[in-house]
């Protein structure tokens, strides 16, 4: 993969006329679009193809699915059926989708929201061993690896760890990446894109700071620039 096919830029918009601008800007600088709940429940499965013509090669759909069993084998089939390129369920079900043939689709487990912290986790009532996130992120991606996930999702903080316990071949995909000088808003586990591809990422998604930028092209340009520092400082396999 080139460094600009590491980057997955989150169509966090509520419009698909948006969206397909959004990505006919940014085609050429980006390798792969994320359609989530916002854009998906306010546009519809029909976005997806609408995503596709306006120029994604790859789309990620990020439903993070977690339901009864028969629903979430029902809505991974209706993904499957969009042709999407990737497709979300939280880790702890994966095991769900274990005997199910997906085509072309590649599922990653979620492990913890990086919204989360500590704190919140305790709050939940998660026992005190399971209250560090990297913790329970690690649990969860024993989780998704048993299950036959083609790998996670979570922070750029927890990716050396996971790298180490799902090995070279897993996807590593870090939301939550931030420019050093911006603002991380809702979230709490954040990372710069050269950090996090250096501690073992194999996908960055960011949003906010490549769609509100004065300029997106150059924001997106900078972040795949980040993408490829990171993997220079990689320690050899």
């Amino acid at each position: 993969m080139t460094p600009r096919d590491r980057l997955i830029f989150a169509l966090d918009v509520d419009n698909a006329d948006e969206a397909e601008n959004l990505v006919r800007l940014l085609a050429p600088e980006v390798g792969v679009f994320k359609v989530g709940l916002e854009l998906f429940v306010s546009a519809g499965p029909e976005v997806i193809s609408r995503v596709r013509r306006a120029g994604a090669k790859a789309i990620f759909l990020d439903l993070k699915l977690h339901d009864i069993p028969a629903t979430m084998r029902a809505a991974a089939r209706s993904a499957v059926g969009l042709g999407v390129d990737l497709i979300t369920c939280h880790a702890d079900q994966a095991g769900i989708f274990a005997d199910m043939d997906l085509g072309g689709a590649s599922l990653l487990g979620v492990t913890v929201l990086t919204s989360l912290g500590a704190e919140e986790l305790g709050a939940m009532g998660y026992p005190p061993e399971l209250c560090d996130p990297q913790a329970l992120v690690l649990r969860r991606a024993s989780l998704a690896l048993a299950a036959g996930c083609a790998g996670v999702v979570c922070s750029g903080r927890e990716a050396a760890a996971v790298r180490g316990l799902l090995g070279p071949e897993a996807l590593v995909v870090c939301p939550g990446i931030r420019p050093a000088s911006a603002e991380t808003h809702d979230q709490k586990r954040v990372m710069t894109p050269e950090r996090a591809m250096a501690a073992g990422a194999s996908h960055i998604v960011v949003g906010r700071p490549i769609r509100t930028a004065a300029d997106p092209v150059a924001a997106a340009q900078a972040m795949v620039q980040g993408i490829a520092a990171g993997l220079a400082q990689r320690s050899p396999a």
